[in-house]
Parts: C-alpha cells; sequence; structure tokens
C-alpha cells in the first residue's frame, strides 16, 4: 500500500476519535472526503479496504476489567482531575491512536489507568502512606501499555520520581525503555544523555504530540542506571522541573547501586526518608520479586532490595504487573520484619485486566481452537526430536541435525512471510521463535544448523523459482508447495503467486541467536516504502519474559516444565495478529499442550474469581485465600517448595470447582477393577426409581443418592499422576455435606450418538474417544492423557442445570463480557457450575486413539485396546466454602512426573550492569 494509504487512515482515524460511530455510507464518505486532500487520492480498492480496517477496528472491544480493594480505600482522584493538567496522557493518547490501536481499546486504557491511578496515594496529600497493589493482565496482551498510561497520568498528578523494574534481562529492560522512550519520554534516550545536546531533541512517539516538556531520564536505550554516571549530575529529585523516570534491570547489583545514589541524594542522607512521590512499577512481579526460602539466595535479596527501595520514601507506591500472579497470591500478607518491612503482597488492590476481544490469547490457542475431535486450528505437534534434540540434554551435547518439524516449521515461515508481502503487508515485520534449550551452546549450534536450513532454501529459491513449472523439480520448491497445500491453500490460494513472490520475500530473512551473551533485535518503525525484518529468533530464558517478537507468526517450542508462570511466559506467541492471525502455527509437544491447555483453564478461572471478589466486595487477603485453596494451587505449592525435596500438604476447596481423571490408569488390573466399579454404578442408576432423561452428551439419571457415589469412589483406582482425583481428599470434602448439599446427585453416562455400541458396562454405550499424549508413556508411567488434559467436553457441566438457571448464566456472561446476543459463543462450563442444584458425577468409557500420523510409534503399541473408565466431576457453590481439604505432594516425586523446575541462568550470573 502506498504513504497515502497510511497518512489518510491516519487522518480518519484522528478524526473519528471524538465522534459517534458513523454509517457505512457515512464513514466512506467521510475517507472519500479525507483522501481528495491528499492527490492523487486513492482508488476504489484502496477506498474499500481502508473502510473494512476501520470497521474491524470499530468491532473490538475491550472490557474494563475486575478490581478488589483493601479496607481503607479513600477516592481521591475525581476531586483532584480540576487541579490536573493532562499533558503527558494527552501526547500519549495521540499516539495510541496513530499506533493504531482501536478507539474502544484507547477508551478502555483510559478509564482502566485512571482506576488504577485513582487507588494510588494521593501525591499532593502531604503525610506519610505506602500503597501496595497488582494489575494483572495477559502474556502479550497490552501490560507495558498500560503501564506507560500510569505512567503518563502519574506524572500529570504530581508524582515526581517513576522507576521502573523492567525483568531480569538487559534485553528487556532495553526494549522496555524503548517503548518508555517512545510513550512518555517523548525523545530517543539513546542519542543524548538526559538533556539536548547541541539543540537536538531526537523527538519521538508522544514527542511529536508536543515536545516543549518532557521528563528527566537518569537511563537510555543503552545504559542501565549507573551510579557514577547519575553523579555527574549533582542535582536532587526535587530539584528537577519535571519528573525522573528510571528504567532498569531486576539484578541486584543495579538495585544497590540505586539505593546507594538515593540515600546520598537524598535532602538529609540516610538519616531521613525522601519527601517526593514515588511511583515503582515492577514488571514480571512473578519473577525474581517473590521472597522464598527455598530459591536461590539471590531473589531474596532482590525482594529485600525493592522493599527496602519502598522504605527510603515518606510517600511510595508499589505496582505489580504480572500475567502470572499465583506465585504474588503466596505472598505472606502478614510478613514483616525490622530490616526491609512489609513484604510485596497486594493488599491495597488487585486489578484484572481484560483483554481485547481480538486478542491472540490461551484460550483462543489452546480451548477454541482445539476441539475435542477435529483437527487443532493452529497447534501442530512435535514427534520426532528425541533421536536429534531431546528435550533434556546436556551443556556439551551435540546437535548433527535438525528434526524434520523443525524445517517444515522454517518453511511455514517463509511462505507465512511470502504471503504477507503478497497481501500488501510488506512493510510489516514478521518473526519466527524457535525455543528449545535454555543452554547457549545448545542455541548456538541450533542457529547454525537452522541458518544451513534456511540458506538451502534460499539458494534453490534465487536459482529456480523464476522457472515457472519447471521449479518444482528443485526438491526445495517442491517441499515448499507441499506445506503451502497443508497449511496455507485455504488462506492463499494461488501457488503461483507465492512461487514468483519468494525469493524478494525470504531473502533477507536472518537467523539469530538471542540470549544474555547477545544483543536484542532491531525492529524500525514500520512505514510504507519500506520492507519489514524478517527474523529467524533462537532462543530461550531470553525470549520467555516479556520480550516482544514483532509480527510473531511461527513458533517452534520444546519444552518441557509445566509450571504455570514459567509456562505462561514462554508463551510468546500470544499477542495480537491482526491481518495474518489465519497463518499463524505452533509446533509443541503434546505433553505441553495438555499442560497449556490445562493452565489455560485455570488462569480463566482465575479472572472469573476475581469478577465473582469484585461483586462479593472482598479485600485482596480474601481473594489471596481464594486463589491459594483452588485446586490447581497444588502445582504452585509444588513449585514454590521444589527446593525444599520434601512432602508438603497443600490445602485445598472444592466449592464450585471441576475436577476430572486428567490422567488414566493403564494397568490391567486398575482397569479391570474400575469397569467394574462403573458397571456396578450404572446398574444401581438404573435399577433405583430415579428419574432418567435423555440429553446431547448421554443418559443422565437425576437424585441419585451419597452412598451410590461414595461407594464409587471408595472403589476407584486413581492414577498417581492425576493429582486432584485422589479419593480421600475429595471424599473428605463430600462426607460432611453428605444430609444437605451433596444428598442427591445427577450422574450422567455419557455416550456418543454414533458410532459402533459397547455393553461392557451393562448397558449400550457408543463410546467417546480421545487422542492421547503418548509422550506420557516414555516416562514409564502407567497412566496415559487426552491431548488437552482433559476428558471432559466443553459445556457437559449444562446437564441436570434447569434451562431457565443456564440461560440466565448465558445472559449474564454476555453482559459482562460485552457480547451481542447474535455472536455465536462457547460459554466456559464454570458459568453452569454456579447455578447448579446438586453436584454432577459424570462416567466416560473412553476408546484411546494414538494422534494421527503417530499410529506406527512404538509407544503406541502400550495404548488399551479397549474403552477405558474415566470420570469428573462438578461441584456447586458451597455454603461452606472455606471447608478445604488436604493433598499430600512429594516434591521429589513431584519433579519426577512433572519436570523440574529450572531457576533462570539470568539470576545467577553477574549481567551487564
Amino acid at each position: 500500500m502506498s504513504s497515502i494509504f497510511d497518512t489518510v487512515k491516519d487522518m480518519v482515524e484522528m478524526g473519528l476519535f471524538s465522534q459517534p460511530r458513523k454509517s457505512e455510507s457515512e464513514l466512506r464518505e467521510f475517507i472519500k472526503s479525507v483522501a481528495t486532500v491528499f492527490p492523487p487520492g486513492l482508488n476504489d480498492e484502496e477506498l474499500e479496504k481502508l473502510a473494512k480496517e476501520i470497521e474491524f477496528k470499530q468491532g473490538i472491544k475491550a472490557g474494563l476489567g475486575a478490581v478488589v480493594d483493601g479496607e481503607g480505600f479513600e477516592p481521591w482522584l475525581d476531586d483532584a482531575k480540576a487541579s490536573i493538567t493532562p499533558y503527558y496522557w494527552s501526547r500519549y493518547e495521540k499516539l495510541l491512536l496513530q499506533n493504531g490501536l482501536p478507539k474502544d481499546v484507547i477508551r478502555t486504557t483510559d478509564k482502566v489507568t485512571d482506576t488504577i491511578l485513582s487507588r494510588l496515594g494521593n501525591p499532593y496529600l502531604e503525610k506519610q502512606w505506602d500503597r501496595r497493589g497488582m494489575v494483572v493482565g495477559h502474556v502479550q496482551s497490552g501490560k507495558t501499555a498500560n503501564y506507560t498510561g500510569l505512567i503518563c497520568k502519574a506524572a500529570d498528578a504530581g508524582y515526581r520520581l517513576i522507576i521502573i523494574i523492567a525483568g531480569i534481562h538487559t534485553n528487556l529492560r532495553n526494549q522496555t525503555q524503548e517503548r518508555i522512550d517512545e510513550g512518555f519520554i517523548g525523545f530517543d534516550s539513546g542519542k543524548e544523555w538526559g538533556r539536548v545536546v547541541g539543540g537536538r531533541k531526537y523527538v519521538i512517539g508522544a514527542g511529536n504530540f508536543g515536545a516543549e516538556r518532557r521528563p528527566v531520564t537518569l537511563t537510555t536505550r543503552i545504559h542501565d542506571f549507573n551510579k557514577s554516571r547519575a553523579d555527574s549530575d549533582r542535582s536532587q529529585i526535587g530539584d528537577y522541573v519535571e519528573p525522573v523516570v528510571l528504567v532498569i534491570k531486576k539484578n541486584h547489583r543495579t538495585l544497590q547501586n540505586l539505593l546507594d545514589w538515593l540515600k546520598d541524594n537524598s535532602a538529609s542522607g540516610d538519616q531521613q526518608m525522601i519527601e517526593q512521590p514515588m511511583l515503582l512499577i515492577d514488571d514480571e512481579a512473578d519473577n525474581a520479586s517473590i521472597n522464598t526460602k527455598y530459591g536461590k539466595k539471590l531473589v531474596t535479596t532482590i525482594n529485600g532490595q525493592i522493599r527496602d527501595l519502598l522504605k527510603l520514601f515518606h510517600r511510595s507506591c508499589y505496582v505489580a504487573y504480572t500475567a502470572t500472579p499465583f506465585a504474588n497470591i503466596f505472598i505472606d500478607p502478614d510478613q514483616d520484619d525490622d530490616m526491609h518491612g512489609e513484604d510485596l503482597f497486594p493488599a491495597d488492590f488487585i486489578i484484572g485486566l481484560d483483554a481485547p476481544d481480538n486478542y491472540f490469547g490461551a484460550t483462543k490457542v489452546f480451548i477454541d481452537g482445539l476441539p475435542d475431535d477435529d483437527e487443532p486450528q493452529w497447534l501442530r505437534s512435535i514427534q520426532d526430536n528425541e533421536d536429534i534434540l531431546p528435550i533434556n540434554h546436556k551443556q556439551d551435547f551435540i546437535l548433527n541435525g535438525v528434526p524434520n518439524s523443525l524445517i517444515k516449521a522454517v518453511r511455514s515461515f517463509l511462505l507465512a512471510r511470502t504471503i504477507r508481502n503478497l497481501r500488501g503487508e510488506e512493510h510489516k515485520h514478521c518473526s519466527m521463535l524457535i525455543n528449545a534449550s535454555w543452554r547457549n551452546p545448545i542455541q548456538k549450534q541450533l542457529r547454525n544448523r537452522v541458518h544451513d536450513v534456511v540458506e538451502t532454501i534460499k539458494n534453490s529459491v534465487r536459482l529456480n523459482a523464476s522457472l515457472g513449472e519447471a521449479a518444482l523439480s528443485d526438491p526445495e520448491i517442491f517441499a515448499l508447495k507441499q506445506v503451502w497445500q497443508e497449511e496455507f491453500a485455504d488462506n492463499f490460494a494461488d501457488w503461483s503467486k507465492i512461487q514468483a513472490q519468494l525469493h524478494d520475500a525470504i531473502a533477507a530473512t536472518s537467523v539469530v541467536v538471542v540470549n544474555k551473551d547477545s544483543g536484542f533485535l532491531e525492529y524500525p518503525k514500520e512505514k510504507s516504502g519500506s520492507k519489514g525484518k524478517s527474523y529467524i529468533a533462537v532462543g530461550g530464558y531470553a525470549l520467555s519474559r516479556g520480550l516482544t517478537l514483532e509480527g510473531l507468526t511461527i513458533t517452534w517450542f520444546l519444552r518441557n516444565t509445566m509450571m504455570y508462570d514459567t509456562l505462561m511466559q514462554m508463551g510468546r506467541w500470544f499477542g495480537y495478529r491482526t491481518g495474518y492471525e489465519d497463518l499463524c502455527r505452533i509446533w509443541m509437544p503434546d505433553e505441553a499442550i495438555g499442560w497449556y491447555s490445562f493452565i489455560a483453564n485455570a488462569t480463566n478461572e482465575l479472572h472469573d474469581e476475581l469478577k465473582d471478589m469484585e461483586k462479593a466486595k472482598a479485600t485482596p487477603e480474601q481473594f489471596g485465600l481464594a486463589v491459594r485453596s483452588h485446586p490447581a494451587s497444588l502445582l504452585v505449592t509444588a513449585r514454590n517448595k521444589m527446593g525444599s525435596g520434601r512432602k508438603i500438604i497443600s490445602s485445598v476447596g472444592l466449592s464450585n470447582e471441576f475436577i476430572e481423571t486428567s490422567k488414566v490408569s493403564i494397568a490391567p488390573k486398575s482397569i479391570e477393577n474400575n469397569i467394574r466399579l462403573a458397571r456396578e454404578l450404572i446398574a444401581k442408576c438404573f435399577d433405583g426409581e430415579f428419574h432418567k432423561e435423555s440429553c446431547k452428551w448421554g443418559q443422565l439419571f437425576v437424585g441419585i443418592d451419597f452412598d451410590v457415589v461414595d461407594y464409587f469412589l471408595s472403589g476407584w483406582d486413581n492414577a498417581e499422576q492425576s493429582i486432584l482425583t485422589k479419593t480421600e481428599p475429595v471424599r473428605a470434602y463430600l462426607r460432611p455435606r453428605k444430609d444437605d448439599e451433596v444428598s442427591k446427585w445427577d450422574v450422567l453416562i455419557v455416550s456418543l450418538n454414533k458410532g459402533t455400541f459397547d455393553d461392557s458396562l451393562g448397558v449400550e454405550i457408543i463410546p467417546i474417544q480421545r487422542y492421547v499424549c503418548l509422550d506420557d508413556f516414555k516416562h514409564n508411567f502407567m497412566s496415559f492423557s487426552g491431548k488437552k488434559m482433559r476428558v471432559a467436553s466443553r459445556g457437559v457441566e449444562k446437564a441436570g442445570v434447569d434451562p431457565i438457571k443456564a440461560e440466565k448464566a448465558e445472559e449474564e456472561y454476555r453482559k459482562n463480557n460485552q457480547k451481542t446476543p447474535t455472536e455465536k459463543l462457547n460459554y466456559p462450563d464454570g458459568i453452569y457450575r454456579k447455578v447448579r442444584d446438586r453436584p454432577l458425577l459424570i462416567i466416560y468409557y473412553v476408546q484411546a486413539t494414538p494422534p494421527k500420523g503417530r499410529e506406527s510409534d512404538p509407544k503406541a503399541e502400550r495404548i488399551p485396546s479397549s474403552p477405558v473408565v474415566a470420570w469428573g466431576m462438578s461441584l456447586p457453590v458451597s455454603n461452606k466454602p472455606s471447608d478445604k481439604v488436604e493433598y499430600l505432594v512429594n516434591t521429589i516425586r513431584y519433579q519426577e512426573m512433572f519436570g523440574e523446575y529450572q531457576e533462570d541462568e539470568d539470576l545467577s550470573a553477574d549481567d551487564h550492569i
């Protein structure tokens, strides 16, 4: 597209920002009138393309999220607004619009940042205050944009010192500095130190909307904070007319440098606290900021330094930003000591951010995009790595090649780059992520092997792509066409155009390593007439925390940890993929797919819990207790205690929860025993005088006695890896409620509508089928799990729910998520659980099958030839929700089952200061 197109687009969006929404015809007339100002204007095709882009943006919505406040909150912002000049915010708002954010998203950002700012301390209140809060977002969903907006508003309101702790990696700190430069400072901090040099201002970003004022920056995109450099300017914080801002790395040396400098430059040395109001933003707050007895000493050191930093000020605010808040919730709110003061528990507020509905996140990829029986939309399975690049490898491992799945992923990336060019996105950046090892020597080897693959493809394309049909005699071009047919033929149907464009599209593609020893990726500002960057980035930890790969399209991910924070933060593929979402592909092992699906569900429940807590006017401490008692908290507890190597007990609540046999035993005796139990249960259901009805999922029995269910549980042989369905804790939760809340049950016997009947359970059932994770068998586990760590189908918890209550629950969900009555939705099961009258036991008869393409895998021989029994349980809201039961976890065995937790190598390295 032409530069005129971009200019007209910017002008139209600016003009529409403060106007009511226009009709289709009004919008097109407005666009046409703006285009005529820039001769020769736009042709009809370009005018229509622009109209459709704007209509798409206008349809994107973003909710306000949820707010949980501590006791004694006193709002101040509304009363103060009349005296606040929104200089920095107004510039930033215009920048967001220029950068293409939808109008509704900008409006929501305005409201959310007001909500957060109003919960910080009033900078004009001349008394001591200390506020602690947390903002919970989603991975790659715009947290940086949110806290940049908050910083702008805090500066407008009177905060004098703003510190951003931007993760533990140098490249992430540098990237964050660039974004603060663009969104808040308004000039390129890498071009000068703090002040204008020779009359040059190097204006960028927000500075283009007003450069007469700007903050003082003591860090640059090249340099982290350094005490000796800062000492060259003897001014104290209060001497500056504009606020002072620092973007520092979460490093113990850097933090100590800053502490020393602040003490030296305070009005009275370190004998008195600093008077100026300070805002501290802790990005990636679940990483290294947590004080854990079992972590490395350095982690505790950083935690203490952050607390010391807050103690230096009479008036300070600490805001933790994270997408994985589980570890933060486990901070003891009562932990305090004489040396460092209170710990970092978000006692004053917790705010949940709703992602816009165009967010390409875990729900879209691992729940909606991973149906029970159909092929996944974006996910592809890695099945061929073990002989070439095993997940567990030593530092001196020699990589002699690359798996075929990685070669296919590379080909997919080059094709996706080409298709994006053909769609008019030649000026857009495009990236591929390869995350297969946390060891730097292996990353370098992998980069070299992938570079060889790319160069081979480039050479073939350069020599033969112009030969038309004859080019297909080249094996590399033939292989590219095969990948196009398998992956992208439905997205771009004309192979001849792809082949003709290949050379120009992929010639500049480079393969780079991204880790603490390398530089960070340069992404120039995208503009018409220039070519976007094409990177294949190979890395480990440095690509697992906060760092954004622009235009990330293809991912090849080979990791085995299942810890919440580690896995979710590795999900760099989450974000916004407008215009090329259909081209995105993610390769990973089946086992990782299962864990991501499990964690995606748990994360959604966490955000739902936050909304429930807001309605109940609960405090952050109460929310913390609720999260700690969630069944999924077992994983976090074990992670936090992993270094102890001992048995731990975790208290778990089962009110308003769904649990199921995510792992099913394949020991012959267990299979036989569990089939017998299921047969007896079903017989009792049919023989008793219970109400029976057919539903879309099978046969539903209503009013089953508690003793029938309890007998089934008492005899169940549970797979060791299915921690949540250990029957002793489940029965311990149910027994005190047997005379009231769980005295009567719904029991659902699941059966498909089509297929071959099986009467092994005493009644004709068409078994469900689930693709299993064959990686389970390589650990010699006597169990298997489905590809989503789930047996249940979506919506099954609606069985037995009063239809009127179900409809009301759906209406409320639509309202809370700003969905229209006509939008097609996949409702989360939790909305039905909340309105259940009786608990639901679901009996599955499951025929396990190998994933497609792995039928001949030797591990597939261990799959039982006949169906096996599994179960799930939907437990309604209890009148005694605070009651918990205890689960015992052996952390050493836990490591064997679920992977060792690996500390980030940068935490112990003397990295760049």
